[in-house]
């Protein structure tokens, strides 16, 4: 009988141990802050996406930056998400392959100084690294965050975050933590135009 009650302990242990690793991180996670405030200045487009988890992730985030940072008297954020039109999608998949999804997306958006966010836990998505290499080419900022070894993400980003565990879960998790440590960051620059509610 698997004693359910240490398995949760366990797991709750684990993500205790992960966060204060991240702990050191803290400078990296506020270069990340600057890099977008200066993206909502200068009217940059911040592009984000990822595979299974890490889509609802840039999803999630996109939604927070074009709604839940905006600050009063402020400009806002122009941020897209590549896996929120599934249409498109499932024509690039069909007609191509999913490893085109999203380059052959970016290549209708990206430009020099656009932001580029990647989730993936892994960092070894062919379709990912596919688009990150046309970010590069085309003079993007790139931050990924990713897990386990990091895969290319420590290589071709200019920012990774890399989550000090091989548990996709607890990988995933602190993603979207990180993304709303880094939207909690952006309201504190001057008055949210919205509460929580």
């Amino acid at each position: 009988m698997i004693d359910k009650k240490e398995l949760i302990s366990n797991y709750l242990n684990d993500q205790t141990t992960c966060l204060n690793k991240l702990s050191d991180d803290c400078n990296l996670f506020a270069l990340v802050v600057e890099k977008l405030l200066d993206a909502r200045s200068s009217d940059s487009l911040v592009i984000s996406m990822g595979n299974g988890g890490s889509a609802s992730t840039a999803s999630h985030f996109t939604a927070d930056l074009l709604k839940t940072a905006i600050i009063q008297d402020q400009k806002r954020f122009r941020a897209l998400c590549l896996t929120d039109n599934i249409p498109v999608m499932t024509a690039w998949s069909n007609d191509t392959s999913y490893d085109e999804i999203f380059k052959e997306q970016l290549r209708n958006f990206v430009k020099k100084d656009d932001v580029v966010i990647v989730f993936s836990g892994s960092g070894t998505s062919k379709n990912v690294i596919k688009a990150l290499e046309l970010a590069k080419e085309s003079g993007a900022y790139l931050i990924g965050f990713t897990g386990m070894s990091g895969g290319d993400f420590t290589e071709i980003c200019d920012i990774c975050i890399k989550i000090p565990s091989t548990n996709m879960l607890t990988i995933e998790s602190f993603h979207l933590m990180l993304c709303h440590v880094i939207i909690s960051c952006i309201r504190e620059t001057g008055t949210p135009e919205f509460s929580y509610e």
